[in-house]
C-alpha cells in the first residue's frame, strides 16, 4: 500500500489574528502539497492563538463557522487533508466552549472533529468545557485516523483506546510548553511502540504571553523511532506513514494480541 506523506506545521502563527492564521495555514498547505504531503497537521488552538485569555470566548466559532469553511477551502484548493485545532463554540449549549480539532479531506469535506477530553491548567479549565468521545476517528486512503489533543496523549489509557479501536495514525495538534521537552523526546515515540501505531504531534513554538512552547513536532513510528522532528523554531517536518511497514511491525510486536485484559480492571476505577 502506497505511503502516506504528512507535514507537520510547527507555527505559533499570529496571536488573536485569524485571517493571518488562515494565511499561514493556506502558505504551509501549499508547501506541503509542493513537496508530495498528503496532510498537513497544524497546532493546537492554531487559528487564534493559545494565549489570548478572555478573547478566546470572542474569537470561538461554531464547527461550521466562517474559519472552518476557509480551512475546508485551503484543503481543496491544494488538493490534501488538514487538521487543526481551535477554539470551538458549542452551538447546542448556549455559552460553552470547548478545545477542539478538526480534520477536512482533499475535497474540501469534514472528516472528523474532536474535544479535547483532558484539559490542562487554569487557562483551559476556565474557558473550556471538556469532550466526552475518548475515540474519533475517520478513514484517509488506506488508514485509520484517529485525533486528539496535546494533553490527551500523556494518558497511556486514551492512545490505547484508539489502538484497540483500529487506528494506525493519530493526530495530535498541540501546545506543550517547556520544561515538558520529556513528551515529544520520549512520551511520544513510546506512545507509538506500545500502540504500534504512528502518532503525529505537531506543536507551537516561542513565547506567547506567560507560555514559553518548546517546538519539537515529531511524528513517531511503531517502532519507536521518531521519523520526522522540528527543532524549536518555525519549521515545516514531512514524514511518511507506511502502512505496509505498520502492518509488519505490529506481527512482530503482537501487544494487542497478547493482552490480558481481564488483569486490567483496576486502571478504570477511580481511586479519588
Amino acid at each position: 500500500m502506497p505511503a502516506l506523506r504528512i507535514a507537520l506545521l510547527q507555527s505559533s502563527g499570529e496571536l488573536g489574528d485569524v485571517a493571518a492564521n488562515l494565511k499561514i495555514l493556506d502558505e504551509a498547505a501549499g508547501r506541503a502539497a509542493a513537496a508530495g504531503a498528503g496532510l498537513l497537521l497544524a497546532p493546537e488552538l492554531f487559528l487564534t492563538g493559545y494565549a489570548i485569555g478572555a478573547d478566546i470566548a470572542r474569537l470561538a466559532e461554531p464547527a461550521d463557522g466562517p474559519s472552518a469553511r476557509a480551512v475546508a477551502a485551503i484543503a481543496a484548493r491544494h488538493g490534501l487533508a488538514v487538521g487543526y485545532g481551535y477554539p470551538e463554540r458549542d452551538t447546542e449549549a448556549h455559552g460553552v466552549l470547548h478545545n477542539s480539532a478538526q480534520l477536512f479531506g482533499a475535497d474540501g469535506a469534514v472528516l472528523a472533529h474532536y474535544r479535547k477530553t483532558h484539559l490542562f491548567g487554569d487557562f483551559e479549565l476556565k474557558w473550556f468545557t471538556p469532550g466526552d468521545q475518548a475515540v474519533v476517528q475517520t478513514e484517509l486512503g488506506d488508514l485509520t485516523v484517529g485525533l486528539m489533543i496535546c494533553y490527551d496523549v500523556e494518558f497511556p489509557e486514551n492512545v490505547r483506546a484508539h489502538a484497540l479501536a483500529g487506528t494506525d495514525l493519530l493526530l495530535v495538534p498541540t501546545a506543550l510548553m517547556h520544561p515538558a521537552e520529556i513528551v515529544p523526546e520520549s512520551v511520544v515515540p513510546v506512545r507509538a511502540f506500545e500502540n504500534q501505531i504512528y502518532l503525529a504531534y505537531a506543536n507551537r513554538t516561542g513565547p506567547e504571553g506567560d507560555f514559553e512552547f518548546v517546538g519539537l513536532s515529531t511524528l513517531a513510528g511503531p517502532d519507536g523511532t521518531a521519523r520526522a522532528r522540528a527543532g524549536r523554531g518555525e519549521d515545516l517536518v514531512l514524514g511518511d506513514v507506511d502502512p505496509d511497514f505498520l502492518a509488519a511491525s505490529r506481527a512482530e510486536n503482537p501487544y494487542l494480541r497478547d493482552r490480558r485484559p481481564g488483569l486490567y480492571g483496576s486502571l478504570v476505577h477511580d481511586r479519588t
